[in-house]
């Protein structure tokens, strides 16, 4: 039986399995193995940073007919890709 646990960064919960990978949050950490607590369980998570980047842009779009107001903002959040190497 697979162990799962349910491990909490960046203001959301991640249900994750070893081996798995997932994008989170930029994860500010100059080790490159990290640890998180099972939210559940009284387990340890293991995990490894693999790569680190910017999502796709996106296009936030203000706009009030009738009043010559249009704003164009656009944002690309930053992400780290990690990969669970135990759960203990």
């Amino acid at each position: 039986m697979e162990t799962i646990a349910v491990i909490k960064t960046g203001g959301k919960q991640y249900k994750v399995r070893v081996g798995d990978t997932l994008k989170v949050e930029k994860l500010i950490n100059d080790k490159k193995n990290l640890e998180f607590a099972d939210i559940l369980n009284n387990k340890k998570v293991i995990a490894e940073i693999i790569s680190e980047g910017k999502l796709d842009k996106v296009r936030i779009l203000k706009f009030h007919r009738r009043k010559r107001y249009r704003r164009n903002i656009g944002h690309r959040q930053e992400f780290s890709q990690i990969k669970i190497k135990s759960i203990e």
